[in-house]
């Protein structure tokens, strides 16, 4: 699976970050054994901080929002 978004949950300041890495990202982020020491390059570019934050990557992105119990479109 290849990470093409990256999805960063910062608790310090209650924000969801949603980033789509680049073709120059992505084949960056490959040349790191940990991809965690690869999002730590990007910390300045896109303004978070790891030891704030939880990550997940994913190839694809949908985006679900729901309000009183109901997806909102």
């Amino acid at each position: 699976m290849e990470s093409n978004y990256v999805i960063i949950l910062d608790f310090c300041g209650g924000w969801l970050n949603i980033i789509h890495l680049t073709k120059e990202e992505v084949e960056a982020s490959e040349k790191y054994d940990d991809f965690e020491e690869f999002l730590s390059t990007l910390e300045d570019k896109y303004g978070f901080r790891l030891k704030d934050c939880q990550w997940m990557t994913t190839e694809t992105l949908k985006i679900c929002r729901y309000e009183d119990g109901k997806e909102v479109v």
